[in-house]
């Protein structure tokens, strides 16, 4: 018989349920709360509590699992403190000065605390790895972060701390670089499929990471920050930003309404005024589609303007104030527009800068931009410009037929090709072969860069998945209103055992030893635990969908009358009563569907 002491007992856990009232509008990272996973400790930054330690422990393990049998990397753990010298050096300390904690030692030294390692892994590697033989090198670390937050909101989602996997990868050529990047996108793949996630892989912008590929992995989910897009037709899936819209060659009539949307660099020295159609009808016969401000393209308008700062709502009055201190520097006014809008309005715009706002007399503006001088503004293409987002039912750029579905959703991971980005500012070089034969091999740009002497900067990967982000996000996703409902493959435990009243410890202890003895591979990820807490049948009930056990067994009025137990799994509307020896094949199906 299983000994009392070796099974999982909540009681034996601090579970700090039940202590706080729910409220009538409750999103995922209240449940999580309310369910004792986690408190906030200060703003952005929170405690993780053991239920929620195991989700964490869990997700944890899966990601290793994946980077050491399906990659071959080797685990490694960065120290937390940076030298803000070596984010001079790559170039990146003014670029994120605004997120980045810093501080300094008593010798005045100046260090901060890493929202991200790839100035230490690249130096790492830059003092120990001396030659391609080396190559290739995947190392991965699962380790603390940190980003000053202007506005932390939504919980794990955007937070001051947060745990991040780190995948570096270091190749002695691109075409060798390009193929582990495949292999991470594969490895990727296989992670979230395992946690039964609708992940979406989508191709995105690198922004200031570097490098010029890399995709985002998404769930859906309407707190997302992002915006993705995918075609009904093909495989065609990128971020937003990354939309190839159609060009606005198209004329509109004299009498479409305008409508301007204003912003502000953040340096407050240039105003941006972004022209747009209020509708797209362009005929009486012809559906219309209403716009507004909230639908202005930021990405696109960043192409033309990069110190965009799109979270201000009144740019205008930003503006003047800047332009009334002359310690500034020069202000400057920019007009972008959209190529389908009237030509009379480029016409005033180039003689009156209609609804500009006044500023003092001999300042020097720029002149406000036309559409000849904008059109090719998005620079991933050379048209005219289109300054309105996506929207579902948009035609698919990729395929004839296809149509788009635009969804909100969250970023879990992201892959850069960083390419020579750090490596070479921080001169992490190797020899190359010096056979003919050998050298035949190696992309003739490092053959050309070898000639210094120094050797070739290594291309170079990142790929990180944030843990503490896909905890979050999982919660907002999966929950309903009665609580959280985790994947198998990361709730803190997979089954709990729920004896009634009447029902003995003994009862318990059996039907906890039939579920561990349905183990097998089609049930990985089970374990299971015991609500011997002193609480009440329907307590512990609430209880467990709060928590979000995928699968609850009950020892009830059923197993008193006939020794049978009822088994639920909310996630697939599953709630039945079954004999004990039905049990183990009962719950290899559930979990062969979860």
């Amino acid at each position: 018989m299983l000994r009392q002491h070796s099974a999982s007992r909540l009681s034996r856990i601090w579970v700090t349920t039940g202590g706080i009232a729910g409220s009538g509008i409750e999103d995922g990272h209240s449940k999580l709360i309310r369910a004792g996973f986690l408190r906030q400790a200060y703003p952005g930054v929170f405690h993780m509590l053991p239920l929620g330690r195991r989700v964490q422990e869990k997700t944890e393990r899966l990601v290793e699992k994946h980077m050491e049998e399906g990659l071959a990397a080797s685990r490694v753990s960065l120290s937390s403190i940076s030298a803000q010298s070596l984010w001079d050096k790559s170039g990146r300390l003014k670029s994120v000065a605004s997120e980045l904690f810093k501080f300094s030692d008593r010798r005045d030294v100046s260090y901060l605390l890493s929202p991200t390692h790839e100035e230490e892994i690249t130096s790492l590697v830059a003092r120990t790895v001396k030659s391609h033989k080396e190559l290739p090198l995947r190392l991965y670390q699962i380790t603390r972060k940190y980003r000053d937050e202007f506005r932390p909101r939504h919980g794990l989602l955007r937070g001051r701390e947060f745990i991040m996997k780190d995948l570096y990868t270091f190749d002695s050529t691109v075409s060798s670089a390009l193929e582990t990047y495949e292999q991470v996108r594969h490895a990727y793949t296989n992670i979230f499929r395992e946690m039964r996630l609708p992940v979406l892989a989508a191709r995105a912008s690198s922004g200031d990471m570097g490098g010029d590929l890399s995709h985002e992995y998404l769930l859906p989910t309407a707190l997302g920050e992002d915006r993705v897009a995918s075609c009904d037709s093909c495989d065609y899936v990128v971020n937003e930003e990354m939309v190839d819209t159609p060009a606005a060659t198209v004329p509109f009539p004299e009498t479409t309404p305008i409508g301007v949307w204003r912003g502000i660099t953040k340096d407050r020295s240039t105003l941006v005024n972004v022209w747009y159609p209020k509708t797209t009808k362009l005929s009486a016969d012809e559906d219309s589609q209403d716009y507004t401000d909230m639908d202005v393209n930021i990405s696109t308008i960043k192409t033309v303007v990069p110190d965009l700062d799109a979270g201000v709502e009144d740019a205008v009055s930003l503006w003047v104030a800047a332009v009334s201190e002359t310690t500034n520097g020069p202000t400057s006014l920019v007009n972008i527009i959209d190529g389908r809008l009237p030509s009379s309005l480029k016409e005033d715009l180039a003689s009156e800068r209609p609804k500009a706002p006044v500023w003092p007399e001999g300042l020097v503006a720029l002149q406000p931009a036309l559409v000849a001088s904008v059109h090719s503004a998005d620079s991933r293409a050379e048209k005219p410009l289109n300054v309105l987002r996506i929207r579902n039912g948009d035609r698919c750029p990729r395929c004839v037929s296809g149509l788009l579905k635009v969804e909100r959703a969250i970023e879990l991971g992201h892959t850069f090709h960083l390419g020579t980005r750090y490596s070479e500012p921080l001169e992490a070089n190797v020899s190359l072969p010096t056979t003919s034969s050998s050298i035949a091999s190696v992309d003739a740009a490092h053959v050309r860069g070898s000639e210094s002497g120094k050797g070739v900067p290594i291309q170079m990967g990142c790929h990180g998945i944030g843990i503490s982000r896909i905890i979050g996000a999982v919660a907002e996703h999966l929950a309903d209103e009665k609580g959280l409902n985790w994947p198998v493959a990361i709730a803190p435990y997979s089954c709990v055992v729920i004896p009634g009243r009447d029902a003995g410890d003994e009862d318990a202890l059996r039907i906890y030893q039939d579920i561990i003895a349905a183990s097998g591979p089609k049930t990985e990820h089970l374990d299971v635990v015991i609500d011997d807490r002193q609480k009440s049948l329907p307590w512990k009930l609430t209880d467990a969908d709060l928590v979000g056990f995928p699968l609850v067994v009950v020892l009830g009025r059923e197993w008193l009358a006939s020794k049978r137990v009822e088994i639920q799994c909310r996630r697939l509307g599953i709630k039945d009563v079954i004999g004990v020896n039905e049990l183990p094949d009962v719950i290899k199906t559930i979990y062969s569907l979860l």
